[in-house]
């Protein structure tokens, strides 16, 4: 407890640490890469993800996420555009330690074929960030005093400020298909660079901490097994500074009802693992346009025996849509629909 402890103020104090992450990464496709945004069947997306984690061994860290894309056929041809926003709000240990994001974002989708079934996406995101730390809340290795924690003794900090904002930019490209203009039958594979612009992050004035670059490589296939099943396969490779992580896995889609072409239900049923830190099973259900999906980290990192295999939840709300307008892209594009 006491090491899990000691390792989360740390990283508190260590601003330019890794960003946070989402074990359902692909309930979160602009934080993926803004590219990816408008890969989906509708017109408009709403999508909000929970994760708690830690809460059994610390206070808990909680992220939230809520994206938003609206998309549309620009002219008379097979390209389209969408438009969007990210907010990311996570609140990490004892010191409350607080980051809020605010993004819009674009994405451009260029049609390669006269069959609507293959394009290139260049999207870019970027926006306003806050930081604050409660300052009464902070330990250090200083306030022991070798028979435990004193709160007498000074931390050592020198803290001239407890709360600082940037202004934070991504970009990202992705290529994606049907398989033989199967509409059910399609992949992705896409590449974004996070913090492109090197913000400075820290508490401290001097020397000024740059946040690193984030390299994120995405893909994932979709396919049918016969009329009433599919599985998709999907992944995220990333790299930030001293950071590297290994997200990916499986689901196993079933449609319920006698009707294959109009389900009432469709069940989803997958495992994912993020590579030395945990085996993630999901299940999801969808009652179209609605999709709710709930997931839980099987710790398996160094921290397993302070956690007892027990990591962090997570849950997900979406809404996927089409308006009801001229102009739809309902008939207009045949694209991933992750």
């Amino acid at each position: 407890m006491q090491a899990l402890a000691l390792y989360c103020c740390c990283c508190t104090l260590n601003a330019n640490a890794q960003d946070p992450h989402f074990s359902q990464f692909f309930e979160a496709p602009l934080l993926r890469n803004p590219s990816l945004a408008g890969l989906f069947a509708g017109d408009i997306r709403l999508q909000a993800v929970y994760r708690n984690q830690w809460q059994s061994v610390t206070t808990p860290y909680q992220t939230s996420s809520v994206n938003f894309e609206y998309k549309q056929p620009i002219g008379r041809g097979n390209d389209f555009i969408t438009t969007g926003a990210q907010v990311l709000f996570d609140k990490a240990g004892v010191t409350n330690f607080t980051t809020t994001n605010i993004y819009p974002a674009l994405n451009y989708h260029k049609s390669l074929n006269d069959s609507k079934s293959k394009y290139l996406s260049l999207g870019i995101m970027g926006g306003y960030v806050q930081r604050r730390i409660d300052r009464s809340k902070i330990t250090t290795n200083n306030q022991f005093d070798g028979n435990g924690y004193n709160p007498a003794l000074n931390d050592g900090e020198t803290l001239t400020k407890f709360s600082y904002h940037y202004w934070d930019g991504s970009i990202g490209l992705s290529f994606n298909s049907s398989i033989a203009n199967s509409e059910r039958d399609y992949y992705f594979i896409g590449v974004a660079y996070h913090h492109f612009n090197r913000p400075v992050n820290s508490f401290y004035t001097n020397p000024p901490v740059e946040l690193n670059p984030k390299l994120v490589l995405s893909g994932g296939v979709h396919f049918s097994v016969n009329d009433y099943s599919d599985i998709i396969i999907q992944g995220d490779y990333s790299n930030q500074g001293n950071y590297n992580e290994a997200i990916g896995g499986f689901t196993y889609s079933r449609k319920l009802g006698d009707d294959y072409e109009d389900p009432l239900y469709l069940i989803h049923l997958g495992a994912y693992m993020r590579w030395k830190d945990a085996i993630i099973p999901v299940v999801k259900l969808d009652y179209l346009p609605f999709s709710v999906a709930v997931s839980y980290d099987v710790n398996i990192s160094q921290l397993k025996t302070v956690s007892q295999y027990r990591g962090g939840f997570e849950v997900s709300l979406t809404y996927a849509g089409f308006l009801d307008r001229d102009n739809s892209t309902k008939n207009a594009v045949l694209c991933p629909r992750f």
